[in-house]
């Protein structure tokens, strides 16, 4: 059965869950939400998703949201097929989930109010909040430094193999690296740098940025 995906190919949440299921070698369909006309505030969409975001999933009967939630359901309901995304023993499994933590709680807060700064509010118009942007780029360099280091004895986050770890950073870590204004904290510490090679070099990856036009 296809998995309809509510969302925006251009979104970074849609993009996690796209990305998994490219990985996974999901058969899916994509319903497009128009975020420009507000389309995700509509009351059809809020049964779906009801603060009003995307992705949603429709499969089957079966309905769910939050673009981490559904990548961790589809990684494990499809273990036996495509990339192991979840780690391959007890232990490694709990480093992904480690790694795929950090990204919410220290990554992700940080980089996505600087994209919506430096590239979402100037499309609609909006005042950029450059002491925000200047605040947080301090901040990202002190989490950059630890990934780098991370990132010094491993391929990937998680270790040899790539996993969710990884995975739940690329649609972040491809709008950081768009912004040249910001793009030279990865560019200069090697380690990072090559790992973002690494993961963006991936068929995955190409076929998103081929299906947003990018």
């Amino acid at each position: 059965m296809v998995v309809k995906l509510y969302g925006q190919v251009t979104a970074a949440c849609p993009q996690r869950v796209l990305l998994c299921f490219l990985e996974k070698e999901i058969d899916f369909e994509i319903i497009h939400i128009n975020l420009d006309t507000l389309e995700q505030k509509k009351p059809e969409h809020l049964l779906r998703q009801p603060f009003g975001q995307v992705p949603a999933i429709e499969d089957g009967d079966f309905k769910l949201f939050e673009s981490r939630a559904i990548a961790r359901y589809y990684a494990t309901k499809y273990s036996d097929q495509g990339t192991n995304l979840l780690g391959k023993s007890l232990e490694h499994r709990a480093i992904v989930d480690q790694w795929a933590d950090v990204e919410t709680h220290y990554f992700n807060v940080l980089v996505h109010p600087i994209v919506m700064n430096l590239v979402i509010k100037p499309k609609l118009g909006e005042e950029c909040d450059v002491v925000l942007v200047k605040e947080l780029k301090v901040k990202l360099e002190v989490v950059l430094d630890i990934y780098e280091n991370r990132l010094a004895s491993n391929r990937f986050l998680a270790g040899d193999k790539f996993t969710m770890a990884d995975l739940t950073h690329m649609p972040a870590m491809g709008y950081l690296m768009s912004i040249t204004d910001v793009n030279w904290m990865v560019k200069d510490r090697k380690n990072m740098n090559r790992w973002w090679e690494d993961i963006s070099s991936r068929p995955s990856w190409k076929k998103l940025m081929e299906m947003a036009g990018r």
